[in-house]
């Protein structure tokens, strides 16, 4: 096993949509899809899963949510998870490429949706019993399109996932009643910086690397990160960098050394001093651990 798996959208049944889109209940998910989830992977596209029944526990990157009635999940692209569920466990989920969305609304990003904007962003929210049986429906007409043959249903679908985006973005406001020009301008900011450190963490781990490539001063950009994450930016890059060792510790058979290299770390001892300083145990032990959990 050398790297973690990658599902792509296209490995799922999903009609005529050009392996861009599909939607399915969770309980004929998971028996049609076992072989391929049961293990942790990555996706390539975006995905929403909503819980009507079932408890368990799904974890994404490392943060572990439970699941329960009304727990509705995001996935962006490149994300890491895994989940133990009941076996009466179903719901609603659906997948989409970005270009599925945003080929057809020019004026609309995907990632203007708070949840899929940053790994700082909610992966989960808990709907009340009111709020989940909205967004079950929304589901149930998507679901009821995809297996149709009607005229315009594409369109349809991108109406009603953009009304599901839509809702559960103002649940999420209201639970954290956070809603201000000010915070959305820096929260564009850090999106930003979070892609740049995405795309370079290997290479570039300077704070002050960043702020020149954001265009803005080092102060500024320390000013936004702390407001948005309550961190430092040197903190950030580090939570990358150390998000990526779990990844590779646990989902490939890389050794320590192959591992510090692949991270951009030739000395390996520095390396293995920021490991445990950061996740207080050795990289050997954690690999030892969470396989022992499993």
């Amino acid at each position: 096993m050398s790297e973690i798996e990658l599902l792509k959208i296209n490995d799922f049944e999903n009609k005529e949509f050009d392996h861009s889109f599909y939607t399915n209940s969770i309980g004929n998910h998971l028996l049609q899809h076992h072989s391929r989830i049961e293990k942790a992977h990555k996706h390539n596209f975006y995905a929403v899963f909503l819980f009507t029944q079932g408890s368990g526990i799904h974890e994404i990157d490392f943060q572990k949510y439970d699941v329960k009635p009304g727990s509705v999940f995001f996935l962006y692209p490149g994300q890491t998870h895994s989940w133990e569920l009941s076996d009466d466990a179903d719901g609603c989920l659906f997948f989409h490429t970005e270009d599925f969305y945003e080929m057809t609304y020019v004026s609309n990003s995907i990632k203007d949706f708070p949840f899929f904007q940053s790994n700082y962003s909610d992966k989960c929210i808990y709907l009340n019993k009111e709020q989940s049986l909205v967004i079950e429906n929304f589901f149930k007409h998507i679901l009821k399109e995809y297996t149709a043959d009607e005229w315009k249903k594409r369109q349809l679908i991108l109406s009603f996932i953009t009304q599901v985006y839509i809702y559960l973005n103002r649940y999420l406001e209201k639970n954290t009643e956070i809603n201000t020009s000010h915070f959305r301008h820096y929260q564009a900011i850090f999106s930003k910086f979070e892609k740049l450190v995405d795309k370079h963490f290997k290479k570039i781990k300077s704070a002050s690397e960043y702020a020149d490539l954001l265009n803005i001063t080092q102060k500024h950009l320390n000013r936004i990160v702390k407001s948005i994450t309550n961190k430092t930016t040197t903190e950030i890059i580090t939570d990358r960098i150390i998000l990526e060792a779990k990844r590779q510790l646990l989902y490939t058979d890389l050794t320590l050394t192959e591992i510090a290299l692949k991270l951009g770390y030739t000395d390996y001892t520095y390396f293995s001093r920021l490991f445990k300083k950061n996740v207080q145990i050795k990289a050997s032990d954690f690999r030892k651990a969470y396989k022992n959990e499993a």
